[in-house]
């Protein structure tokens, strides 16, 4: 049986690396058109299924009451959450809580009862999570993450304090209850192994290995007692 997939992104973010080779300033690449790249992944090379919304699926008409209770659903029957990391996924002009991807990772990792059509009591688990890290409009990751030369071994710089992102992705970062970690030359802390909850990965990354990304967003949930996970926003 495939994996249950639910996606949550900026659909209007337009800062980001041109992946359509059609772009113009009317009618930018944005972070949709990656999110059509995943579906094609998803179907393609897993077996998963992929939750989202779709093309075609227009709930401009539906009041914000209306579209929460249709994602809610989707959700609800997810395993996996999958969140597009861009550069301007977060409006900055709105609190976070009245945002619609702080909403949904939430609903994801909280265990929900609900009753089914035969009258038992199911309750839903908390869903892996994966970050994909998409590029910005200069093809660079930098805003987020960036590989480091401070130490010789070598290691890779996760910003969770952004402001770009919002404080539930944050706070599902180095939340590893007993983390691994080393001393880099310039005295700061280095983390080992699994220490996020939500796992991140570049797109560029990623879209040359799905499984094994997918594969390790379950892993980790497999070892959810692990984490001090934040399921409130």
């Amino acid at each position: 049986m495939g994996r249950k997939i639910f996606v949550s992104y900026k659909y209007a973010d337009s800062n980001v690396k041109d992946i359509t080779g059609a772009a113009t300033i009317w009618n930018p690449c944005t972070v949709r058109n990656y999110v059509d790249k995943l579906e094609g992944l998803l179907k393609d090379k897993t077996e998963h299924i992929y939750k989202g919304e779709s093309d075609g699926e227009d709930l401009s008409q539906l009041s914000d009451a209306t579209i929460w209770n249709k994602l809610k659903n989707r959700i609800y029957d997810s395993t996996l959450t999958i969140v597009m990391l861009s550069k301007g996924m977060r409006d900055q002009l709105k609190v976070e809580k009245y945002q619609w991807i702080p909403q949904e990772i939430s609903y994801s990792l909280k265990e929900i009862s609900r009753t089914d059509s035969s009258g038992r009591t199911v309750t839903s688990k908390t869903n892996a999570l994966l970050a994909l890290v998409v590029p910005d409009t200069y093809g660079s990751y930098s805003y987020f993450t960036e590989k480091k030369s401070c130490c010789s071994s070598g290691c890779t710089f996760f910003n969770n304090t952004s402001n770009l992102i919002f404080t539930i992705m944050g706070k599902n970062m180095f939340n590893e209850k007993k983390p691994t970690t080393d001393k880099c030359d310039s005295g700061s802390s280095i983390y080992r192994g699994d220490y996020n909850y939500m796992l991140c990965a570049k797109w560029d990354d990623f879209k040359g290995s799905p499984d094994y990304y997918i594969d390790k967003a379950y892993e980790i949930q497999d070892k959810q007692d692990n984490y001090d996970i934040r399921k409130e926003i």
